[in-house]
């Protein structure tokens, strides 16, 4: 697969399902992913640590999955919460026709597939839970976030796993710890009051 198809609006190449078998919230499922997305034949290492290491989500209110691929975080509040309304939003059409396919497959009827400029401008949401695409470049995942964030209702958190590269100074240590697993951490973040572009977030676990 071409790695920079997954963050195409609509990759190149007819589309080609498989189903492959997959844990999530507790549960054994079978889920259909396709070529032109990511991570089509497993659930990455970054959302497996994101999934592993995030506690459980509120029990209801809107949720955010920004940048959902075929949807392995949708699936999982959604299962974890029924009656929360989750936002899966992506970019590629490709991988909002999988999160669809998923969601109809299992009878979770709480997710929204939709791309960002679908999802209402007065939703605010409890959660917000990403494996951000790196790959975009650092400006535009800046930008992602500075959007988003401010959408979170008041003191609620984002959850994202980073990668940590061994030549990186580390980062400041936040008033709680982070989870760190199979070389990620997962932070725990919140929009800066007044903030501007340069400075979108706070690790604050």
């Amino acid at each position: 697969m071409s790695s920079e198809h997954y963050f195409s609006t609509s990759p190149s190449g007819d589309a080609v399902l498989r189903t492959i078998s997959v844990r999530l919230a507790g549960r054994d499922l079978q889920v259909t992913t396709a070529n032109g997305i990511f991570s089509p034949e497993r659930v990455d290492t970054g959302t497996q640590v994101l999934l592993s290491h995030t506690p459980a989500p509120p029990p209801g209110g809107h949720f955010l999955d920004l940048g959902c691929g075929w949807g392995p975080i949708a699936l999982s509040l959604a299962l974890e919460s029924p009656r929360a309304t989750v936002w899966a939003v992506d970019v590629n059409e490709r991988a909002l026709d999988m999160v669809r396919r998923n969601a109809e497959a299992h009878g979770l009827t709480n997710i929204n597939a939709c791309r960002p400029e679908d999802v209402p401008e007065d939703v605010q949401f409890r959660t917000i839970w990403s494996n951000p695409p790196i790959r975009v470049g650092k400006n535009e995942l800046h930008a992602m976030l500075s959007h988003w964030l401010p959408r979170l209702d008041a003191g609620s958190d984002a959850w994202l796993p980073v990668a940590r590269h061994p030549r990186s100074p580390p980062p400041p240590p936040p008033p709680l710890r982070p989870a760190t697993s199979k070389g990620y951490r997962v932070l725990r973040v919140r929009p800066r009051s007044g903030s501007g572009l340069t400075q979108p977030i706070d690790v604050i676990g």
